[in-house]
């Protein structure tokens, strides 16, 4: 409990007297932020699951598209430097913070969220094309694990991007305070885990698959 506990008491014939009683809230300092590392490593097995499911299945074609011939690498290369730049502008995002410019925080951020923004615009145009072309998770168990890796972490884009967008309301309304500070520390955290796991999904995925 944080607020002051007022208590009055009173004898007969005598004025109430008033007595305010401080309590101090113990909370950790980086609780917020071991919390956040502990759904990280969660978020870790998921992935680390899928990438052990495409490992075993990505080379079942059931007589049906290979990797290279459905990946258009130069695309996806594309996609992949939308990713990593969106990363070095959130960099500029926590510099511009811990400089105590809300402006700038609020601008790179934006830039931040345009590249999100990109890169699942992209990803969607790859999905929308292969499902066009015959090539939907259904096909076989290549197409399952690729469509259920990929789309797993298109989803976390997709809430990283809903998430960056309120954190810009909270700062616009709020402005820089430690709370707004812890919450772009972890959104920082969750950004650059995506970009590791992607650079994996681009290697593990996409090069290793155009490969004969």
């Amino acid at each position: 409990m944080s607020d002051t506990i007022a208590h009055n008491t009173g004898a007969a014939g005598a004025a109430p007297s008033t007595r305010s009683y401080f309590v101090r809230e113990h909370h950790p300092e980086n609780g917020s932020l071991l919390g956040f590392w502990l759904y990280l490593m969660s978020d870790c097995l998921i992935f680390a699951c899928l990438f052990a499911t495409y490992a075993v299945v990505g080379r079942n074609y059931a007589d049906g598209p290979t990797g290279a011939a459905l990946f258009d690498l130069p695309l996806v290369a594309v996609n992949t430097a939308m990713l990593l730049l969106s990363s070095i502008t959130y960099g500029f995002a926590m510099l511009a913070m811990q400089r105590k410019q809300l402006r700038s925080t609020l601008v790179w951020l934006g830039i931040t969220g345009l590249f999100g923004l990109a890169f699942l615009s992209l990803e969607m145009y790859e999905f929308i094309h292969l499902i066009h072309e015959g090539a939907g998770p259904q096909r076989s168990a290549f197409l399952s694990s690729f469509f259920a890796l990929v789309g797993t972490h298109g989803l976390h884009v997709t809430f990283g991007v809903i998430w960056l967008v309120t954190l810009m309301f909270q700062l616009n309304k709020h402005g820089l305070t430690p709370e707004n500070g812890r919450r772009m520390m972890c959104l920082s955290l969750f950004w650059h885990f995506l970009d590791v796991i992607w650079i994996g999904v681009f290697t593990f995925v996409y090069l290793m698959g155009v490969l004969p």
